[in-house]
């Protein structure tokens, strides 16, 4: 128990690891010439890579048989989620101007920003609902139908990040494939449970006859 809480300190510092290397860069002037697209990458990027790391943590569990990682999974989570609101900021503050008119206009003209819109808005309810009390307060199955909100967040990540690259598409191509291979093993795993025979129940004092 003592060393999970040691793991969950670490985890919790490396997530701010990428906005501390963001931030020497801009005290160092390094940002080049277009800061703001520098910072608008940098913090899109942390957030679909954390969100895919999210995802990872189920599979990596259950093919490990290891338990315990499960209690990372709401940390990177919320992290994911706070890159996200970076992302968001940088557009509406540094870019924008907080200029609703422009924003509004943008968001309805550029499908990339429309669609990278819809991926935050969804991650919204996700992080608001991530406490013990939250579960409590919708059940355990409840809370889970919710939270698998996370998959069309990181679909709509992925199609923001390939919509918005008008050259080298390499980059969220590779985004793409973890995460079709994340909801492919979810997929098949939800296949598997469907299609596995069920076990054969009988009235109290009977017994199963076998055939002779």
């Amino acid at each position: 128990m003592k060393s999970i809480r040691l793991l969950k300190v670490v985890v919790f510092l490396a997530c701010f690891v990428p906005l501390a290397l963001l931030g020497l860069k801009a005290y160092n002037g390094a940002l080049g010439a277009n800061p703001i697209e520098v910072i608008t990458h940098a913090t899109g990027d942390w957030t679909l890579r954390l969100l895919l790391v999210t995802l990872a943590i189920t599979p990596l569990r259950k093919l490990t048989g290891q338990p315990w990682l499960i209690r990372f999974r709401r940390v990177i989570g919320l992290f994911a989620f706070f890159y996200g609101i970076l992302h968001f900021l940088t557009y509406i503050w540094l870019d924008k101007f907080f200029d609703l008119h422009e924003m509004v206009a943008d968001i309805a003209k550029r499908r990339f920003i429309t669609v990278g819109f819809t991926g935050f808005v969804l991650l919204i309810p996700l992080a608001i609902t991530s406490t013990s009390g939250w579960i409590r307060r919708l059940g355990g199955k409840r809370w889970q139908v919710l939270h698998r909100l996370i998959y069309f967040s990181a679909i709509a990540g992925v199609i923001h990040y390939l919509w918005l690259v008008k050259a080298d598409i390499r980059k969220p191509l590779e985004y793409a494939a973890v995460l079709a291979l994340l909801l492919g093993y979810r997929l098949v795993g939800s296949l598997s449970a469907m299609i596995a025979p069920k076990p054969i129940s009988f009235p109290p004092g009977r017994t199963e006859v076998s055939e002779g």
